[in-house]
């Protein structure tokens, strides 16, 4: 009986024992489960931890931006309210130098009207002596227009003697010829010259120099026109060149000459600027 009884105790504890084990190794699983959940935790805590501080730095970062867009965009509206008022002064700069302009132009359209009414002036003209005196050689009598002015050329061998300032009978001729179309363009003045070489003059009683010999050949062309072909004298103007307008530096003969020069009178040039002005066609009242 007492073995009996011994047996069972020892079966009763051998169970015991068992069941000891068992619910040690499932706590100790579940331990291991735990552990491995906290790591887990620790880790997405610490990922977690890690995003704040980032989303803090961003948060920073865009309300710094955010601060600085306002004041960019104050800045900005100042700026809009200073270019509204440059660009309207702006604009009524260009409108006030767009009129300047178009004034500017207009004046120019006139001047160039001017300009071209004198030129035509001047193409009849040169017309007018080219047909009188065209049955002449080139190289005694000249006919050109530089810069509005017509220029007669006169060679000194078709007017008068060597070193005389006499006119000669055929100078009349081409002088009379020329008188004709000047008393047909009364709004014309002009202004004989007479241009001798670089010969020094040989003094006489009445001539000194060069200076002389070229006054007294103007003077006596002059008189042709006033005396003998009605030329109004308040019209002509006589002058003396002497040596210092040579047109040739090989060639003598060529610098001894007579010149008419022939232009439009300076009141009748700006009666034609005024005219233009009031052509509707150039933009006049």
């Amino acid at each position: 009986m007492k073995k009996l009884i011994l047996g069972c105790l020892g079966v009763t504890l051998l169970l015991s024992s068992c069941v000891s084990q068992k619910k040690y190794a499932d706590l100790e699983a579940k331990q291991k489960e735990t552990q491995d959940l906290l790591n887990s935790a620790t880790v997405k805590l610490n990922d977690c931890l890690e995003e704040k501080a980032t989303a803090a730095s961003r948060l920073q970062t865009l309300e710094d931006q955010n601060a600085f867009l306002k004041s960019n965009n104050q800045e900005l509206i100042n700026n809009m309210g200073n270019l509204t008022t440059l660009t309207t002064k702006g604009a009524e700069n260009l409108e006030k130098s767009l009129e300047s302009l178009q004034e500017k132009d207009l004046t120019i359209r006139k001047l160039n009207d001017a300009i071209t009414r004198r030129d035509s002036v001047n193409l009849s003209l040169v017309q007018s002596l080219k047909g009188v005196l065209g049955n002449l050689d080139d190289e005694d009598i000249e006919i050109s227009v530089e810069k509005g002015v017509v220029f007669v050329s006169i060679s000194d061998k078709l007017l008068f003697s060597s070193g005389s300032y006499n006119v000669t009978s055929r100078a009349k001729e081409v002088l009379g010829k020329v008188a004709k179309v000047v008393n047909n363009k009364p709004d014309f003045e002009f202004m004989v010259e007479g241009h001798t070489d670089d010969v020094p003059y040989r003094k006489n009683g009445v001539l000194l120099d060069n200076w002389d010999l070229s006054v007294k050949r103007a003077t006596a062309v002059v008189r042709i026109l006033q005396n003998d072909f009605n030329v109004d004298p308040k019209r002509m103007t006589a002058a003396g060149r002497a040596e210092f307008v040579p047109v040739s530096t090989t060639e003598k003969s060529k610098n001894r000459r007579t010149r008419i020069v022939v232009l439009p009178k300076i009141d009748q040039f700006y009666s034609m600027i005024e005219e233009g002005m009031k052509d509707p066609a150039i933009g006049g009242k």
